[in-house]
């Protein structure tokens, strides 16, 4: 699988509460979320961001609650993928069960916010216009989590195989 788009830089420690505001914790509609999507930082990031655009950031990525809002809200802008060099761990888990990839990759300082970025999935390989680097490949069941759209559609579409072959 490979993904290519533009970059859209964050830098360490982006919480949840940056991904999406508390204050729109009630609303379940992504593209309510999607809206309101790194406001904090960028008031308006919805309105710039493209689908296919990617964001690299620094360390403890998705850090804070654990709400699912905030990678449904990345998704709902058309980002296919964050890149950064860690990732809070219940937000790394989220993200995939939601169909959100994500990838640690230290490219954080080679990046340039707007250059387009190539990502191979499978193989790890990252091109930037200046570089290419080798992280560590997205593991094949979390692709097949990611293909699928998330874990539910996931279970879904193992539970319908499972129906038919009976």
């Amino acid at each position: 699988m490979i993904i290519k788009g533009h970059i859209w830089k964050f830098g360490d420690n982006i919480d949840t509460d940056i991904i999406i505001p508390a204050r729109y914790l009630a609303h379940t509609d992504p593209g309510v979320l999607g809206q309101h999507c790194m406001e904090p930082l960028v008031p308006d990031f919805s309105k710039k961001v493209k689908k296919g655009d990617i964001i690299v950031a620094g360390f403890n990525f998705g850090c804070g609650s654990s709400r699912e809002h905030a990678p449904i809200a990345i998704s709902a802008l058309g980002i296919p993928i964050v890149i950064a060099r860690s990732f809070a761990r219940i937000f790394y888990r989220n993200a995939f069960n939601k169909g959100l990839a994500l990838m640690e990759a230290d490219i954080y300082n080679m990046a340039k916010e707007g250059d387009e970025i190539e990502i191979d999935v499978f193989s790890g390989i990252i091109k930037t216009k200046d570089t290419t680097v080798k992280a560590k490949p997205i593991p094949p069941f979390m692709v097949e989590l990611i293909e699928a759209g998330g874990l539910m559609n996931y279970l879904k579409k193992k539970l319908e195989e499972r129906h038919e072959n009976l």
